[in-house]
């Protein structure tokens, strides 16, 4: 029976490698965002001369967008894998490690998501602002509902975290 449970456990451990091509997935996902900005900053330089100064600051919170949008999914690709697959020993004392990898975990994963979650509808929001002309009172209002609701969940998400990790200090110092 001992040894049933083990190779279950075994078996189970190994599944998060299941993951691994959810990742190389959105390594992909990533390369449509490098022909998406590629694309759209071509669109800009080609029109330069002819595009209002308004045009121009869309195609380029457009552009922002999208570098924001990769920033979150390198977050999730590097994080996630690190987090729940396995380490990244190749990178170990790497010049080019990103700081925020060494203490990375699912609650400090998850903040920073949210942090880049409100970052990009910020952009949106931007955009929608200076394109408001064009758009209806309704869209306005609702994308700034969902704004608030990106910021509501933010502090929420770090609020349980902050004190998940109080929590733990807790329990260490009591041990």
């Amino acid at each position: 029976m001992k040894r049933a449970v083990q190779t279950m456990e075994h078996f189970i451990f190994w599944s998060r490698w299941l993951q691994a091509p959810l990742y190389l997935g959105l390594i992909a996902a990533q390369g449509v965002y490098v022909y998406q900005f590629m694309h759209e900053l071509a669109h800009l330089v080609s029109k330069a001369g002819e595009l209002s100064e308004t045009e121009v600051m869309l195609i380029v919170l457009g552009l922002i967008d999208v570098v924001m949008i990769a920033n979150l999914l390198i977050m999730v690709i590097i994080g996630g894998y690190e987090t729940f697959v396995s380490r990244l020993d190749a990178i170990e004392g790497h010049p080019d490690q990103p700081e925020w990898l060494s203490h990375v975990n699912a609650g400090v994963l998850k903040v920073k998501l949210a942090v880049a979650l409100i970052s990009i509808s910020s952009i949106h929001l931007l955009r929608t602002f200076i394109n408001a002309p064009q758009i209806s009172d309704r869209v306005v209002m609702i994308q700034i509902a969902i704004h608030l609701a990106f910021l509501v969940s933010a502090i929420a998400i770090a609020w349980t975290d902050k004190i998940m990790m109080q929590t733990l200090a807790i329990q260490h110092q009591n041990h």
